[in-house]
């Protein structure tokens, strides 16, 4: 991370101490992100968040008197938001609030990681905002036949090469379009895209797994060519490797 990129100010509001324990434990383990303080209801958190800089909520749904949904959508200006909860009817509400993250409980490192990872993203962009600063737009326009369709190199997993076409890989969709990798890949935030194989080009947030010379992101196994994986390793895992 840069070191302009201040830590993002978390605060995780939950009714079971347990769950509150876990979320912080979980949080401790990744350097940009700092505790500023723990909440057992959204009453609680409504006065810390509006005393507070908080840049990132972990929110429980289910809390007694006020819930998280409800909490979420009476802040006038809200923090980045990361909803965590054992139900998962609940993710088309959440999302309508535009939450950064839905992650179901009980709660895996992996996941909380590339939650964070992508709340930071969105944190990065908000800062470069703040600051005037020059912006990688987080949106991009793909043409399908005489349709234009917006979408978010957020949520790009990954991208694959067809020779003269490419499919950009979501985790519900995919779409094929006309243009190179090459292209493609220059229009695309260095920072946060890797190429790992002559025909796929990664979002680096969403790995899930490296394993020999194979990579997994969301379920799917993609190869690693051998002069690539080093550059992986030594620029995108060891920074962020907590275990030696």
């Amino acid at each position: 991370m840069s070191s302009n990129i201040p830590k993002m100010k978390c605060l995780i509001i939950d009714d079971e101490p347990l769950a509150r324990f876990h979320l912080k434990e979980l949080a401790d383990q990744v350097e940009f992100l700092s505790v500023e303080g723990t909440c057992a209801t959204a009453l609680e958190a409504d006065a810390k968040v509006k005393e507070n800089e908080i840049d990132l909520l972990f929110l429980d749904i289910n809390m007694p008197y006020l819930s998280g949904l409800e909490f979420l959508e009476q802040l006038e200006n809200p923090p980045l938001c990361i909803l965590t909860t054992a139900y998962s009817e609940y993710a088309l509400e959440g999302f309508r609030l535009q939450v950064a993250d839905y992650l179901l409980k009980p709660i895996a490192f992996n996941r909380f990681y590339q939650a964070v990872n992508k709340a930071q993203q969105q944190f990065i962009i908000n800062e470069k905002l703040r600051k005037n600063t020059p912006l990688d737009d987080p949106f991009l326009y793909v043409r399908q036949s005489d349709t234009f369709v917006k979408v978010s190199w957020v949520d790009i997993l990954y991208i694959e090469s067809m020779q003269n076409y490419t499919k950009l890989h979501f985790k519900d969709k995919s779409l094929i379009i006309h243009q190179t990798m090459k292209a493609i890949e220059e229009s695309l935030p260095s920072e946060h895209f890797f190429r790992i194989h002559k025909s796929f080009l990664i979002n680096i947030t969403h790995i899930d797994m490296i394993s020999g010379g194979r990579l997994f992101i969301n379920k799917t196994e993609l190869p690693i060519s051998r002069t690539r994986k080093e550059e992986l390793l030594n620029q995108v895992v060891y920074k962020k490797l907590i275990s030696k």
